[in-house]
């Protein structure tokens, strides 16, 4: 019997169920005959219809809620506080939080109940938690992972079980002011010439072009590029927040010859997978810049993000006033954005150092 894997995924506009295996007659006959199956060249798999007969024919969980928790180990779960899983899952869907912040939570509330085993999580008090808290803080958690676990459990406790506001009692931990990383202009050269492949280029411009985050450039639809206007149209980014962008002349060339000799062609998407016809997955882009930067020679630990702290960064330079460049980035608070006016050079350079000073006005050997 071959070895068989099977995958929900959304292909051609509606969801279905991948199924891939090294060729074998017997099983070709037998996906042939289930009502809707296809084979797709572009998946290189077999697909058929996403219903709840064929998800329990491929032993895959039959909602989108256990999906989630299936993702999770939680063997040291008790019925009961597999149940509040659930609840907390749902309880998440229902608000409408983005996929990544339900993935968030979901990973930040598991543990907790994995530590509990047969205790049930709607009986703890605020000092049980803070105890869990410090239990957290002893196995080296850093103060950011701290903070998102006290969110998913504040939603656990305040949202899905209707408590009181009790988590004014627990303290939240000071986090470290860590300044964005950024590359320069000859690091930027560098990255971008390491770049061949005419696609991933595009990408990459466009992301400092623009100052976008990776969850904007694969999201960016061919109808967001408002040419008329010289403008790009960000929809639905973090926070469900709809923005404009400026769009440089420069990538607006750039994203012309791209998707006029690009093949395959994108239909719908900008940067659209070969395999799916979707929305490019977040870490290909993500593992497309690691690569250009390790050919570039660039030896900073940052990532794809650091072309959007980059784009800020060098407006400030320029002279761009803050409240401009908030806009541009899709900030809720200028606080977010005034994080970049301590690694601006703006004011910096003409700042003298008394050290230059002491050895200009007095003779000081060295």
């Amino acid at each position: 019997m071959p070895s068989i894997h099977y995958q929900i995924i959304f292909h051609r506009g509606k969801s279905c169920i991948a199924i891939s295996f090294l060729h074998d007659v017997s099983w070709n006959n037998r996906i042939k005959a289930v009502a809707g199956s296809r084979w797709s060249k572009s998946l290189n798999a077999w697909t058929i219809p996403d219903t709840a007969e064929n998800r329990i024919r491929c032993k895959l969980p039959s909602t989108d809620i256990e999906i989630q928790t299936a993702k999770v180990p939680v063997t040291q779960m008790s019925g009961n506080n597999k149940e509040q899983l659930a609840k907390f899952l749902q309880h998440l869907q229902l608000k409408a939080y983005s996929p990544s912040t339900i993935r968030t939570y979901r990973n930040e509330f598991t543990p907790f109940l994995q530590l509990l085993h047969n205790i049930p999580a709607q009986d703890l008090e605020p000092t049980h938690l803070q105890r869990y808290l410090l239990y957290c803080f002893k196995q080296g958690l850093k103060e950011n992972s701290i903070h998102s676990r006290i969110n998913a459990l504040k939603f656990y406790y305040e949202q899905v079980l209707k408590r009181e506001k009790m988590f004014f009692e627990i303290p939240r931990p000071k986090k470290p002011l860590q300044l964005p990383k950024l590359l320069n202009e000859d690091e930027l050269y560098k990255l971008f010439n390491a770049l061949t492949n005419k696609k991933h280029k595009a990408m990459l411009f466009t992301a400092y072009s623009a100052g976008l985050r990776v969850s904007e450039i694969v999201n960016l639809k061919i109808s967001d590029i408002d040419s008329q206007r010289m403008q790009i149209f960000i929809e639905r980014a973090k926070g469900k927040k709809d923005r404009y962008v400026n769009l440089s002349p420069l990538l607006l060339d750039i994203l012309r010859s791209y998707v006029g000799t690009y093949l395959p062609r994108p239909k719908k998407y900008l940067f659209e997978s070969e395999q799916t016809y979707l929305a490019y997955p977040t870490r290909t882009i993500q593992q497309i810049f690691t690569n250009a930067k390790n050919k570039a020679g660039i030896k900073k630990e940052v990532g794809i993000h650091s072309l959007r702290h980059s784009f800020a960064t060098h407006l400030l330079d320029k002279g761009t006033d803050i409240r401009y460049i908030k806009d541009l980035l899709g900030h809720f608070d200028i606080k977010t954005t005034e994080r970049y006016l301590h690694v601006s050079k703006q004011k910096l350079v003409n700042i003298i150092s008394p050290l230059d000073d002491l050895m200009r006005n007095k003779q000081i050997d060295w």
